[in-house]
């Protein structure tokens, strides 16, 4: 086959939605495609660059070191392609949209997503505001946000979309000895919290005796707490900071599930409100654990 000068954006969106979510099953779905049809797109892209994109288990999709390298290349072009076509629409995309997101996710995940929505449409006015979950869950109710990214239990809750797991994992200052059997001083942010709750449910399972050394809304005052060895958090694993280290689990800790973040909208979106919740969806959506 010959090599190809001029990509096919169908390929494109197909081989980034395989990337993204893992497999080519939830990827046919996400497409409203059948598998084999995506099958023969990612065939027709591999042959067409001269490159393997995909390595395929009988688990997991993952990237090649070629597709690594090519998948945000395309993530660019289908983002200039969507913006190109959202400018036929009609009327500049405008108004005012209410997010409501954790600060941790805030911080780590979410910010190249929202840059990039901001520059496709800068006419949106975005409102973001940082808190706990079950406070963001009540504000939501209450009409505050047209948009909330939430901390749920997996598989708990058929609202919403997921769009992003990964597991928890205990996290220390590289200062801290931890007792073998002693009072574990933890460090958490006041209830309603979702970690604070995960994480003293798991010990009173394992019948480890602890106590809240320290408590702080802010996450920095938390991971500074951490650092300066005043006590062991929760963390999902890829939002662990420089400074502080998972503990491993030969240190006797009990297990932690998986921690899983959805995307709830207001029953009456707005035309920006639907763009942004489509936009973080297919920027964020990760069924997998990492």
């Amino acid at each position: 086959m010959a090599r190809l000068h001029n990509l096919d954006v169908d390929l494109l969106r197909a081989f980034v939605s395989i990337a993204d979510l893992g497999s080519f099953t939830k990827a046919a779905d996400a497409l409203l495609r059948r598998q084999s049809t995506l099958s023969l797109q990612i065939k027709r892209l591999e042959d067409g660059l001269g490159r393997r994109l995909l390595d395929r288990t009988s688990r997991r999709v993952r990237l090649t070191a070629a597709g690594d390298s090519f998948v945000e290349h395309a993530r660019q072009m289908l983002e200039l392609n969507d913006r190109l076509v959202a400018s036929l629409d009609g009327p500049v995309l405008a108004g005012r949209v209410r997010l409501g997101t954790p600060e941790d996710f805030a911080t780590t995940h979410l910010p190249q997503v929202l840059a990039r929505f901001a520059q496709a449409y800068p006419a949106v006015q975005l409102e973001v505001t940082c808190d706990l979950t079950l406070t963001l869950m009540g504000r939501f109710r209450q009409g505050d946000f047209d948009l909330v990214l939430v901390k749920r239990e997996p598989e708990r809750s058929n609202r919403g979309v997921r769009v992003w797991r990964e597991p928890l994992v205990w996290v220390s200052g590289r200062e801290l000895n931890l007792p073998d059997n002693g009072l574990l001083p933890l460090v958490v942010s006041p209830p309603p919290c979702v970690y604070r709750k995960r994480a003293i449910d798991s010990l009173r399972r394992a019948q480890r005796v602890w106590r809240v050394s320290y408590s702080c809304a802010s996450l920095a005052g938390q991971h500074a707490a951490v650092k300066a060895g005043l006590g062991i958090t929760v963390l999902p694993k890829d939002m662990v900071p420089s400074g502080l280290t998972a503990i491993e689990r030969r240190a006797g800790l009990p297990d932690l599930h998986d921690t899983e973040i959805a995307l709830l909208a207001a029953r009456s979106l707005s035309a920006p409100g639907r763009r942004l919740h489509d936009h973080i969806v297919r920027s964020l959506e990760n069924v997998g654990p990492v």
